[in-house]
């Protein structure tokens, strides 16, 4: 009973977390009259007050000074800072700039990314519908490449940036939330900075309505919540689930867009995402047939009688 209700819990909080995640523009949209570059100072800035506040509830303050005392694992933070950060400069430009449907092409295109990144770099080996997958997905970059005379440079660098920030990560034995606190904090001397000299009218706080200054504040929350409970589904699902559970984000990025902001759809631009979507029916093929031969391999392991003397 008790794995039930882990189960149930960590699917709760892994759709509310991905309904947040791609809901998000709604937010960047209403402040699309504030620079990019200010909302980002605002995000990082709230954000490590947040997830220090957090820490401190939790009694990981500690663990968070460990982190910065540690060369290695700092230097790792480093590099996943400038990552994250040009992530969400470019994510909030994009919102901000009418290109939502490229935006959630982006994240449509970063798990297969995450292939092609495993077998560089972590030296992992394609399966066949791996190689169907990304393929397919480079198709789908090709057509868009021939019919708009572009590459679609705005979802290529999103799911890179992203790509490349998990594996960094991935180097950097540090937990989500500390390691957030660490890159909001290595950013944290530039958002001032920026906020301190800008000419922007709103970047004073003092000189801002209630209403404005909670809408900024919120970055923080918007930021901290559904990663906290990301790492609540990861705890408590397997992979498989959290990768079907990943898809919520894009898709309701691509409804947003275009029944709600009227960005358009045409018959080209929905050839390229089909070509997506079909790399990625592959790629969730590949998973749950792995999984389902992980699990047979399990339930015949304790069968295989032992021959050794």
């Amino acid at each position: 009973m008790k794995d039930k209700d882990a189960v149930a819990t960590g699917l709760t909080a892994g759709i509310v977390a991905f309904l947040i995640w791609g809901l998000a523009p709604l937010y960047f949209k209403a402040l699309q009259h504030i620079p990019a570059t200010e909302i980002l100072a605002h995000r990082s800035l709230w954000s490590l007050v947040l997830a220090l506040l957090v820490l401190a509830l939790l009694g990981k303050l500690p663990d968070l000074y460990a982190t910065l005392c540690d060369r290695q694992r700092l230097l790792t933070l480093v590099l996943s800072t400038l990552l994250i950060g040009s992530n969400w400069l470019v994510f909030i430009w994009a919102i901000n700039s009418a290109r939502v449907t490229e935006a959630s092409l982006g994240y449509y295109i970063n798990p297969l990314l995450n292939i092609l990144l495993g077998i560089v770099f972590l030296g992992e080996r394609f399966r066949p519908l791996q190689w169907a997958a990304v393929a397919m997905a480079g198709v789908g970059i090709a057509h868009e490449l021939w019919q708009f005379g572009r590459l679609p440079l705005v979802a290529l660098f999103l799911a890179t940036s992203f790509g490349f920030y998990g594996l960094v990560r991935k180097r950097a034995p540090v937990e989500s939330l500390t390691g957030l606190a660490v890159e909001t904090l290595l950013m944290f001397p530039l958002a001032v900075g920026y906020l301190l000299w800008s000419d922007s009218p709103t970047s004073n706080l003092l000189d801002n309505t209630a209403a404005m200054n909670g809408l900024l504040l919120f970055a923080g929350p918007l930021t901290l919540t559904p990663l906290l409970l990301f790492n609540i589904a990861a705890r408590r699902l397997n992979l498989s689930t959290v990768g079907f559970l990943q898809y919520i984000g894009p898709t309701l990025m691509l409804a947003l867009a275009v029944l709600l902001f009227g960005e358009p759809f045409n018959p080209d631009k929905a050839v390229t995402f089909l070509l997506v979507w079909l790399g990625l029916t592959l790629y969730t093929a590949d998973a749950l047939l792995q999984r389902r031969r992980t699990r047979s391999q399990r339930e015949l392991a304790p069968k295989i009688p032992n021959i050794q003397k």
